[in-house]
């Protein structure tokens, strides 16, 4: 009675399980991956139907002639196929997956005993190279490999079925034997952030840029700085995700890359942001080591910093350097006047904003492989360390970071966690997740935003941004350019290009982030990146029919 109990209830499980391996013989239904689409509904990544081709050789009454038929239909080699199926020691040999649909109706017509087909779906991608390294892609088997496909891949597969058939001892389907259908759960859709239209102007800018500059690479990010929700991210070069190249895989993960949140670089004067948000601060906060909005500061071109000197990239010629606070030092992007504030708040302090803006540690965008960018130890700053930071040398950051603390610095002082995934939903509209802004805490007071955002729309209006400037409309924003350097030295010709702007800038909706990599020829923020950011600012007032500015 001991061993019946055990066999019928402790073990019985198990053998019922072992029971219908043997006497069944089961085709994979798989689930249908979930769509991808942008915050308005177009569709970005879906499927399109096509199947895996299964073969059970011990079923098979003519060889030759299957083998014959999969070749010609399948467009395969006809001894490749011969020999997959004679000499494969499994009984069920997978023969070609990703089979259209018209090959199988072809198929069917010889009415080949011991021939199966299951439905695989390929991924399709509507637009070819587009938002080419946010999506991602999956691999020959439907899983995420890159991206957001990578990244939600569990909401988006979904859970495969099954048909089982009766068969016999060997594998042979039983005439008049039962089938049994387990139906696969398809996956869950995405809806992100990613607005289509300016996804579309970032493309073609991106475009645009890579070849009147020849550059190595161009990239632009937007989002909303009250949300931190991105609206377009574009890298160039690319790729098109329906046609990837898997046999040169480090092309393919370079291409792939998305750069603006996993590659890390020196900002430049797009950092003076941080150090002008630092001093007005600290200014209101009764600091008396911080400078006054209207203080002048000293108009020499250098500083010497413990025997060290430390030189504005201008030559301070024909005064334009002479005579200037800090909204002078911004529009001139004047490096002295950085040094300055950062000597004077000491590292200390200067570290504290580095923290509060979330510099040297992921913003916790929903991605996967986000670089926390490169911050000397506090411990180890020296004090031409901290000069050359002030300017956004001696630290590196990620596009992203960059972006999300500008957005903070200027949207009243709060710094809210990029993400792009807006929805995920069921095909029949259940939500499943909503994503709410999620704020991760104040960097400044909403009244230094405010004048810090009051000087940047004077950059854009009488300083470096000049060329993002948009009549009517209040634009604001800082350009930066970088010297680049390899194995340590500076790389002579080599720089990076960037500018970071909002619009309007007594409101914020939409920001920008422009990164030119080793332009050719021209090579400073504020005539390569800053026109690029216009271009797509112009795009977004026509897009959204935004009027100008009373």
């Amino acid at each position: 009675m001991g061993r019946l109990f055990y066999v019928q209830v402790i073990w019985g499980e198990d053998l019922q399980e072992k029971a219908i391996d043997q006497w069944t013989r089961e085709i994979p239904v798989v689930a249908a991956r979930g769509e991808i689409t942008d915050t308005n509904g177009v569709v970005l990544a879906s499927n399109d139907d096509t199947y895996t081709v299964f073969v059970r050789k011990k079923a098979v009454k003519d060889m030759g002639a299957l083998c014959s038929a999969l070749s010609g239909t399948l467009s395969l080699n006809y001894d490749y196929v011969y020999k997959r199926l004679t000499e494969t020691v499994s009984s069920e040999i997978t023969v070609k997956k990703q089979v259209k649909k018209e090959a199988v109706n072809a198929l069917l017509k010889y009415g080949f005993d011991g021939v199966y087909y299951s439905r695989d779906n390929s991924r399709v991608y509507p637009y070819n190279d587009f938002l080419t390294q946010v999506l991602g892609f999956t691999s020959a088997d439907g899983k995420g490999q890159s991206g957001l496909e990578l990244y939600y891949d569990k909401y988006l597969k979904g859970i495969d079925g099954e048909i089982l058939y009766e068969t016999d001892i060997v594998g042979v389907e039983i005439d008049g034997g039962k089938a049994s259908y387990i139906p696969a759960t398809s996956g869950l859709n995405l809806k992100l952030t990613i607005d289509y239209e300016i996804q579309q102007l970032c493309e073609a800018a991106m475009s645009e840029a890579m070849t009147i500059h020849n550059a190595k690479s161009a990239e632009m990010l937007v989002l909303d700085p009250n949300s931190g929700a991105i609206r377009a991210l574009a890298i160039k070069p690319s790729y098109n995700l329906n046609e990837i190249s898997r046999s040169d895989t480090s092309l393919l993960y370079s291409l792939s890359r998305n750069r603006l949140l996993s590659d890390v670089y020196e900002p430049g004067s797009t950092f003076k942001i941080l150090t002008a948000a630092a001093d007005i601060e600290e200014y209101l906060n009764g600091n008396e080591k911080a400078f006054s909005p209207t203080h002048v500061f000293n108009s020499s071109r250098y500083r010497y910093i413990d025997g060290q000197k430390v030189k504005c990239w201008s030559n301070h010629a024909n005064g334009k350097h002479s005579n200037l606070n800090l909204q002078g030092g911004l529009n001139n992007s004047c490096n002295p006047i950085f040094v300055d504030i950062a000597m004077s708040l000491g590292k200390e302090t200067m570290y504290k904003y580095i923290e509060l803006f979330n510099y040297g540690r992921t913003t916790g965008v929903d991605f996967t492989g986000e670089a926390q960018g490169m911050i000397l130890p506090v411990s180890a700053v020296q004090n031409v360390d901290l000069a050359r930071i002030a300017f956004g040398q001696t630290i590196a950051v990620s596009g992203l970071q960059l972006a999300a603390a500008t957005a903070a610095a200027i949207n009243g002082g709060k710094y809210y966690a990029p993400y792009f995934a807006e929805e995920i939903y069921s095909s029949g509209g259940i939500i499943a997740e909503r994503t709410e802004p999620k704020m991760k805490n104040r960097v400044i007071s909403e009244k230094a935003s405010s004048i810090l955002s009051d000087m940047l729309e004077g950059v854009v209006r009488d300083g470096s941004g000049k060329k993002a400037y948009i009549e009517g409309y209040r634009v604001a924003g800082k350009t930066g350019t970088a010297q680049k350097y390899e194995n340590g030295v500076i790389a002579a010709g080599k720089y990076v290009a960037s500018f970071v702007g909002y619009f309007p800038a007594n409101a914020p909706k939409y920001l920008a982030l422009v990164i030119i990599d080793e332009p050719q020829g021209e090579y400073y923020g504020s005539t390569v990146a800053a026109p690029y950011a216009k271009q797509v600012f112009e795009g977004i007032i026509d897009l959204k029919n935004m009027q100008p500015a009373v």
